[in-house]
């Protein structure tokens, strides 16, 4: 059975971090293109992280130098270490798989937009 299960997320200060993690199963583990989106509520979705299966990776600009993407093939599992968090960093946070032919074509923004599997999400707040 496809999925994808995150976990990690919690309430933080500023400045706090936190380490998400995607357990991956069935074919939503298998496609080349795996990574995090997120949506506060009242605004748009928003691309995060993306890492290809050749390990290449692509941040949005807000996030660039304080998250850093990781997978664990073996494990089938996707991490986002988060640090230096901001308030606007509060939101659902989404695992998300994409069949991206080419590992230019598996961004952020194309897995926010075209991704093929995603979770349930996972809550990050923080305060100040």
């Amino acid at each position: 059975q496809a999925q994808l299960v995150e976990s990690g997320g919690g309430s933080v200060q500023v400045g706090g971090a936190l380490r998400l993690s995607c357990a991956a199963s069935g074919m939503a583990g298998r496609l080349s293109c795996m990574g995090w989106f997120r949506q506060a509520i009242g605004k748009e979705r928003e691309g995060v992280a993306s890492i290809h299966r050749d390990e290449s990776t692509s941040y949005a600009t807000s996030v660039k130098g304080r998250f850093t993407i990781s997978q664990d093939i073996a494990k089938n599992t996707l991490y986002l270490e988060m640090s230096s968090l901001k308030p606007e960093d509060t939101a659902m946070y989404y695992c998300a798989s994409y069949a991206a032919i080419l590992s230019e074509s598996c961004t952020s923004g194309n897995l926010a937009a075209n991704h093929n599997y995603r979770g349930q999400g996972t809550q990050v707040n923080v305060s100040s």
